[in-house]
């Protein structure tokens, strides 16, 4: 007898592979991207210090100090969605307990328990399933947020150290005069850095029921033993009704048709 799981579920779990893998490559362009966001860092501050313009040194190094920590919100989003994806992961790696399967499956109670250990592992699949699935994107789309957030924050308050830049063009031989703006701008990395710490989540909880879930992925009120039993009893029904494989009629007896197994033995 072959499976009662249907060809959906291996399709199901090709489609759930090739997610998790496409979410690695973008992680790791997060990841990248954050790493590539110190590099620019670093070298506007190198860049400023070679100009021995005391204004621009002192502001490219700190806007460097911005840009750096927005490489590090990169990271940190990269992690989010790296917790995201592992939550996913888990449900790549739900596995189905095959029921047995032989040449000669007919007893009816063979079905039925067959049927049962389907119906059993189908709703553990959709309960962990729908669980884990909101569990993810709830971190996911909350790190999107975390991280716009924390880039508008750092963003603000680069542009207050660009506004404070004098632009005023100058004629041959004249000086500029010295950068008065040294403690200003100082400041503004303290309230960048007051901002971040003081940050906190605007984002409204996504609403579960997970808590009802039992260690054995089904509703906590419902024992292990009264699973199975109404899902023989579904089980049962669905066999009587030749619902399962089509397989009713040639396993259930009637009058007119003679059982296919010995149901005594042979007298000589």
């Amino acid at each position: 007898m072959s499976s009662l799981r249907g060809m959906q579920q291996p399709e199901l779990s090709k489609k759930l592979y090739k997610l998790i893998k496409q979410q690695n490559h973008v992680i790791g362009a997060y990841e990248s991207a954050g790493r590539e966001s110190q590099a620019v860092a670093s070298q506007l501050s190198d860049w400023g210090e070679s100009t021995e313009d005391d204004a621009l040194s002192d502001l490219s190094d700190k806007l460097g100090v911005l840009l750096a920590e927005v490489a590090e919100q990169e990271d940190v989003f990269a992690q989010n969605l790296e917790d995201s994806r592992g939550i996913q992961d888990e449900i790549q790696k739900l596995k189905y307990k095959e029921p047995e399967s032989t040449k000669l499956v007919t007893l009816e109670q063979e079905l039925v328990r067959a049927e049962a250990q389907s119906l059993v592992a189908e709703a553990q699949l959709t309960n962990v399933t729908r669980q884990k699935f909101k569990e993810a994107y709830d971190v996911h789309t909350a790190a999107i947020i975390e991280r716009a957030e924390k880039q508008i924050l750092l963003a603000q308050q680069a542009r207050r150290l660009v506004s404070m830049l004098d632009d005023s063009p100058i004629v041959p031989g004249e000086e500029r005069p010295a950068f008065a703006n040294a403690e200003e701008a100082r400041e503004v990395l303290n309230d960048a850095e007051d901002g971040l710490r003081t940050w906190q989540r605007s984002t409204e909880p996504i609403q579960s029921t997970a808590g009802k879930v039992g260690t054995n992925a089904m509703p906590s009120n419902a024992e292990s033993v009264e699973a199975n039993e109404q899902a023989m009893q579904v089980a049962q029904e669905r066999v009587n009704a030749g619902s399962v494989d089509g397989t009713a009629d040639s396993v259930q007896s009637s009058e007119r048709a003679e059982p296919p197994y010995p149901t005594e033995q042979a007298t000589a």
